[in-house]
């Protein structure tokens, strides 16, 4: 344990920000989940607000310097990109 009175508060402050950060994750990995959802549900209109909703969360996510924002590009992708498959394919 930290012994010196700065130490002993940056312990604190890690602490603090790890279970911020933990928090953040968690909702951003549950939005994402929604979006698997709504897509079984075969509404085109709920599965994008969903989308929306999950690109707003995943932005913000990397925003706050929780995950990088090319992990964040790269989810927001591969979930845009199958949603619009399956919208083309409802359509088709």
């Amino acid at each position: 344990m930290a012994n010196h009175k700065s130490a002993i508060k940056r312990a604190k402050q890690n602490e603090a920000r790890r279970l911020r950060n933990r928090m953040r994750k968690t909702r951003m990995k549950n939005v994402i989940k929604e979006v698997q959802e709504a897509i079984s549900s075969n509404s085109p209109e709920v599965i994008v607000e969903r989308l929306r909703e999950a690109i707003s969360t995943i932005d913000k996510t990397a925003s706050k310097g929780v995950i990088h924002k090319n992990n964040a590009a790269r989810k927001i992708s591969r979930l845009t990109r199958k949603i619009n498959a399956i919208l083309a394919e409802q359509k088709a």
